[in-house]
């Protein structure tokens, strides 16, 4: 049930526009924390604390680069079951979404 509504969530992003360039706009940045809370979620925890994947907090994350976090949310890592947004999501989106995390939001 649970991959059913991720999948479907994943789908009804292909028919979601995004800017090509610059930060993404306020619809499409509201958009995007619903996808942290609830797809990213969905593996590391309501509120991104761990759960099968591990905690997006800026602790966590501290000891990586902005471009490793980059890398790992377009391409993923499928050896940990990561999936890459690369498909779904535009670089100057998932460049948002990691800024996002590395500043601490969406707060639980």
């Amino acid at each position: 049930m649970q991959v059913s509504m991720i999948g479907s969530a994943m789908a009804l992003l292909f028919l979601i526009p995004a800017p090509v360039h610059g930060a993404p706009a306020p619809a499409r940045q509201v958009q995007l924390e619903h996808l942290l809370t609830q797809d990213c979620g969905a593996c590391h925890g309501l509120h991104l604390t761990g759960g099968l994947g591990p905690a997006l907090t800026p602790q966590a994350l501290a000891g990586q680069t902005r471009d490793t976090l980059i890398a790992t949310v377009t391409y993923g890592r499928p050896a940990l079951a990561m999936p890459g947004w690369a498909p779904l999501l535009d670089a100057g989106d998932i460049a948002w979404l990691v800024d996002r995390l590395l500043q601490g939001t969406p707060a639980p």
